[in-house]
């Protein structure tokens, strides 16, 4: 909400972002993504993003979809949503949103990939929505399959002066690389992506084997399908002010900007970190690539993460560029076993949000809070200390007490 505390010297500050978040239903019911939570409404995401987690800066990435689209213009006519002269838009005077939209695109030799185009400002969005209309199904509906390649897309996110992001880019479902190709150019005009979204069940050491991405800012966002597991990943941003012009600039690490944080989950606990068998739900343990069940053979299997990311490397150890900023592996307060929403609840009122908790509690305040124990896993999962079992072929991970 606005809490990065700028520079007296410099006029700096450290803002926390999440740029990938969906909206289940508009406030009158009617679907946008269809795997979220009804309750995933524009205004609950708001309140919740700014209310219990703390973020300076929340991407929507269903605002193109014709309903959500609606109600974002409703919320600024109303001044609950006022524009940012930077581009964005302020939500009650504390947290910044950035409007935009996730698109499926076919691969070149099949498969699919999702990317996000992110808008600087209303106009922009209903301009991106328009064109979008033409060449989907069905425009009230996020995530939809375009008529059009990669590259005719960013040229129009170029030309209204947007963000083009690689969404969870290592996933077997959906993911540029984990989906659909080996090689960046292959797919897209590597000229024109502004990010690469490092998804659930990769990390930084993971990423930078890969020695083209080198070059691109990396984000670790929540995607996010329901208000509980909004900024269960998130960033770090350098920014004189959240603004969706500060945020380019920091994408790029331009005049001073920088992605200075990745903060996502273990790896291990994302739901396609292995290779899964869906047959007799073996989940590989064995070092990667792992292309076939180990149990029982079965070569139609889930593959992980790891195990794609593996086959397309091209580094045997990751080699990261100068400034890449560090991935800091935590365990959201949901994954900790007995934080239970009512304790969790008690969290959040003392502390103020889930960023407070996660970040600057002391082990003796939060003990006072939820007791020893408690206390002692919140701890152990803010220095990733807990003892982790491995996810794949669509089930989360999970922390071993």
């Amino acid at each position: 909400m606005l809490e990065g505390v700028p520079s007296a010297v410099d006029g700096f500050g450290e803002w926390f972002v999440d740029l990938h978040v969906h909206i289940g239903r508009t406030l009158r019911g009617r679907p946008v993504k269809m795997a979220a939570s009804a309750a995933m409404t524009l205004l609950a995401v708001l309140e919740e993003a700014t209310q219990r987690k703390g973020l300076d800066v929340i991407g929507i990435v269903d605002a193109a979809c014709t309903g959500v689209l609606e109600e974002v213009q409703e919320l600024v006519d109303t001044g609950v949503l006022r524009p940012h002269s930077g581009g964005g838009l302020i939500f009650r005077d504390r947290t910044l949103l950035l409007t935009g939209a996730e698109i499926e695109v076919a691969g070149p030799e099949g498969g699919a990939a999702h990317f996000g185009v992110w808008l600087p400002g209303l106009g922009e969005l209903r301009e991106f929505s328009a064109w979008l209309a033409q060449r989907v199904t069905n425009p009230s509906l996020s995530s939809q399959r375009i008529r059009a390649d990669a590259i005719e897309l960013q040229e129009e996110c170029r030309r209204l002066g947007g963000l083009f992001i690689i969404h969870h880019a290592f996933t077997p479902h959906k993911g540029l690389y984990g989906n659909c190709v080996a090689h960046m150019a292959d797919m897209v005009d590597p000229d024109e992506v502004d990010a690469v979204e490092l998804g659930l069940s990769a990390d930084t050491d993971m990423a930078d084997r890969i020695s083209e991405l080198q070059s691109f800012a990396f984000v670790s966002d929540s995607d996010a399908h329901s208000t509980g597991r909004i900024a269960r990943e998130y960033n770090r941003f350098r920014i004189r002010e959240p603004s969706f012009e500060e945020i380019r600039l920091a994408l790029h690490s331009r005049d001073g900007r920088a992605v200075t944080g990745n903060y996502g989950l273990d790896p291990s606990l994302g739901k396609y970190h292995r290779t899964a068998c869906p047959r007799c739900g073996t989940v590989a343990s064995d070092p990667p690539p792992v292309t076939t069940c180990p149990v029982c053979g079965n070569s139609q299997v889930v593959m992980g993460v790891l195990d794609r990311l593996t086959q397309v490397a091209d580094l045997d150890e990751p080699r990261h560029p100068p400034g890449r900023p560090p991935y800091v592996r935590q365990v959201p307060l949901s994954f900790i076993p007995g934080l239970g929403p009512k304790r969790r609840s008690a969290l959040l009122k003392a502390f103020g949000s889930e960023m407070g908790v996660l970040h600057r509690a002391s082990r003796e305040a939060l003990a006072e809070v939820v007791g020893e124990g408690l206390a002692d896993l919140v701890i152990r999962a803010r220095e990733g200390r807990l003892a982790l079992r491995t996810g794949g072929g669509g089930r989360y991970g999970g922390v071993v007490v």
